[in-house]
């Protein structure tokens, strides 16, 4: 009996170590994560060097500028300008004598057109002039016959009604053929339709051996005189301010990089475009020497009234990178900071103006190229 009580005894020992054990190992385990170490990312606009007199510096100048806004536009005709072509006459193309792009003169045949409408108006025109001269006669019996007492006052006066409308009906037949384009000497079933302008021949709606369907159908010819253009600029929302009709603009072409146009603004979109956000901006310019093509690409710089204090450093301190502007600009302890600016226009003196980013007086770095290269290396 004692050996089982021994050996019971044993086991519970057993037992009660093996728990502790486990508990312990359960406590050490259920403790607190070690704390995660946070470190300081490092700026990539500061660039620090070790000989920092190799990089000369300079103080950004004053200058009292205008502000100036340059958009990209299209050459367009102008609308007050443009006239279309029109056949009054139904009926088919004979012969076309003008082609899109051609410059005309006024009063020049652009096409011929064959035209039931013609010979309609000619059938009226001869019946009116048969008609108006058997009236004619008659009316004159009857002023002979009225004066001799052989007719009655009622009889003269329904001959002289019926000779006043037979040159009523004589004058509308002869205006219906002058309205079609056709002389009344000379009875044709053909048509020449004319320029009603000078100009050039900006769009064309017809082809050989096709239909005229007078005022209900397309006009056959539009031209335009390109003596004066107009060009459509988009203009942003938030730039809307730096633009006012009556303001004159400098355009330079694309075509000819050297040449400088000056042009007026004579409207402001009143409707935004909903997608991009600008509003049309509308400038009209004289081309004399038909250097502006309708469809052209040009640059346009509009110029405000208002003088503003702006920055003005070496053209050699901006660095153009990734489509924006750069200068460096000193952080002390041999450290530079690069700095986003918005470049303006490049001044004759090679200096060019920064319309912000900077200030007045705050220096930057004389060449940004070199202190880029340098922090690349």
């Amino acid at each position: 009996m004692s050996g089982k009580l021994e050996f019971a005894f044993a086991f519970l020992s057993a037992c009660a170590l093996a728990s502790a054990g486990c508990g312990g190992k359960a406590a050490s385990g259920s403790g607190a994560p070690p704390q995660t170490k946070v470190e300081q990312e490092t700026d990539v606009s500061i660039l620090q060097v070790e000989h920092p007199e190799q990089f000369p510096v300079v103080k950004a100048s004053e200058s009292l500028e205008a502000p100036s806004l340059t958009v990209t536009g299209v050459v367009g005709p102008d609308v007050s300008r443009t006239v279309p072509v029109i056949s009054l006459a139904s009926g088919r193309v004979v012969e076309i004598r003008a082609r899109l792009g051609d410059t005309v003169q006024k009063g020049q045949v652009l096409l011929r057109v064959q035209s039931p409408d013609i010979a309609a108006a000619f059938a009226d025109f001869r019946k009116a002039t048969a008609d108006e001269v058997l009236v004619h006669k008659q009316f004159d019996r009857a002023q002979i016959l009225y004066d001799k007492g052989a007719i009655s006052l009622n009889d003269f006066q329904v001959a002289e009604d019926a000779e006043s409308k037979a040159k009523v009906d004589l004058e509308t037949a002869t205006e219906h053929l002058h309205v079609l384009g056709v002389d009344k000497n000379n009875p044709s079933a053909i048509v020449d339709i004319k320029a009603p302008v000078s100009g050039v021949i900006t769009d064309q709606q017809v082809t050989s051996a096709s239909g005229v369907q007078g005022l209900s159908g397309a006009n056959p010819f539009t031209i335009s005189d390109l003596s004066h253009v107009w060009i459509l600029c988009d203009v942003y929302e938030n730039d809307l301010a730096n633009v006012h009709v009556g303001e004159t603009a400098e355009i330079r072409l694309v075509a000819y990089p050297g040449k400088v146009l000056t042009g007026r603004i004579n409207n402001i979109g009143p409707i935004l475009d909903p997608n991009i956000r600008t509003a049309k901006v509308r400038v009209e310019v004289a081309n004399p020497a038909a250097l502006m093509r309708v469809g052209m690409f040009v640059n346009a710089t509009f110029h405000g009234q208002k003088k503003e204090r702006l920055a003005n450093v070496p053209a050699s301190a901006i660095l153009h990178l990734h489509d924006r502007d750069w200068v460096y600009v000193p952080a002390g302890d041999k450290k530079f900071r690069r700095v986003e600016v918005k470049a303006g226009a490049t001044l004759p003196d090679k200096t060019q103006l920064v319309l912000s980013g900077i200030e007045p007086g705050q220096p930057v770095v004389l060449n940004a190229l070199v202190m880029q290269n340098a922090a690349e290396q």
